[in-house]
Parts: structure tokens; C-alpha cells; sequence
């Protein structure tokens, strides 16, 4: 079994509009708010979590690994410095296919009432930087084919689409750094 103590941890990260917070337990019943609207689950699917809901999740997330060890968690809510309101979260899942190479899963979800301007791609971009210098070597992420606001981030954080569907999602994922240079998709990698 993988060192579970072998994965980053998430500490607090600042955009410009946003605190990127770490999650905590105490989080459950202030994001049950966010996370409970509806129109929420149009795209993400499911139900509204419940506090109850969220706060056993979150002791599972806080751990910051799976419970073999093969994979780490990181996850943020994302409050709006303005408000001081939750607007959302960002998470990563690492992996490492292969010895020294450590890749992410990137998933973003913002609140309805905080959607339509940027603040997905502002945390996605904020949090991806932050794991490449956590040694993250590549990204990917599963968007829904015409979900337009997550295509741009996705496009934002350099991701393509690879052609490949997993449950419905298009995978999303890195360029190699020949075609990244040449402006051109790289090829799409095996999800983690």
C-alpha cells in the first residue's frame, strides 16, 4: 500500500477575487447552502447533499488520500473575498502512474448565484498552479460535451479535448510541451 504521507497538502491560495480555503468539516452546513441548490445538479448530476450529507464527506476528504493510499485529495471552497460568501469548490484527485510522476484529476463547481463570471477558471487556474509546483506533471479533467463554461476552463488550463468519453464526459487533458510549443493538442492520457 502507497504512503498515504506521501501526498501534498492543501493550504489556503489567493486569487484575485477569491480565498481558496482547504477544506475543513466545519464547512459541511455553510456549503450544504451552496451546494443545495438544484439548478446546481442539472450538469453535476445527483442530489442536493444534505449538512449531514456533507459533513460525513468532508471527514472522508479531509484526510487528504483515498482509504488505500493510492490516491491523494486535495479540495478547496472558494469564498468571495468581496462577501466573505461561499461561491464554490475546486479539487484535485492525485495519482502517480508511474514512479516520480504525479498527475491530477481537476474538477471545479460553482454556485448558481456566482456563475457567468470567471470565478471557475480563476480558482481552476489558481489551484493548478499551485500543484505544478507541488511537482504535478499533468492534468486532466471530464467536462460534458457542450457545458461551455467548463470547456473554457478546461481551455483555460491548457487542457484539450482528447475525443475519449468516460461516462457520458469528455476527457479533458494536458498538451505535451512539443505540441503545447507548436500551439497544437497533445495526446489525451488515461483518466486516474
Amino acid at each position: 500500500m502507497p504512503d498515504p504521507g506521501s501526498w501534498p497538502l492543501a493550504v489556503p491560495l489567493d486569487s484575485p477575487r477569491l480565498r481558496l480555503e482547504p477544506l475543513r468539516v466545519e464547512h459541511a452546513r455553510e456549503a450544504a447552502g451552496l451546494l443545495g441548490d438544484a439548478r446546481l445538479h442539472t450538469w453535476i448530476g445527483g442530489a442536493p447533499p444534505t449538512p449531514a450529507e456533507l459533513e460525513q464527506r468532508y471527514r472522508r476528504q479531509v484526510l487528504g488520500h483515498s482509504p488505500d493510499g493510492r490516491h491523494g485529495w486535495l479540495n478547496w471552497l472558494l469564498r468571495d473575498r468581496a462577501t466573505k460568501k461561499l461561491a464554490g469548490t475546486v479539487q484535485a484527485t492525485l495519482s502517480r502512474p508511474r514512479p516520480e510522476h504525479l498527475e491530477a484529476e481537476l474538477a471545479w463547481v460553482v454556485g448558481y448565484d456566482f456563475q457567468g463570471v470567471g470565478l471557475a477558471k480563476e480558482a481552476a487556474v489558481a489551484m493548478a498552479a499551485w500543484l505544478r509546483t507541488q511537482g504535478v506533471a499533468g492534468c486532466v479533467a471530464h467536462v460534458y460535451p457542450g457545458h461551455r463554461s467548463s470547456e473554457g476552463v478546461a481551455a483555460a488550463l491548457g487542457l484539450r479535448p482528447t475525443g475519449r468519453l468516460d461516462d457520458g464526459e469528455m476527457l479533458w487533458a494536458d498538451v505535451g510541451p512539443r505540441e503545447r510549443a507548436a500551439g497544437q493538442p497533445g495526446p489525451g492520457r488515461p483518466a486516474t
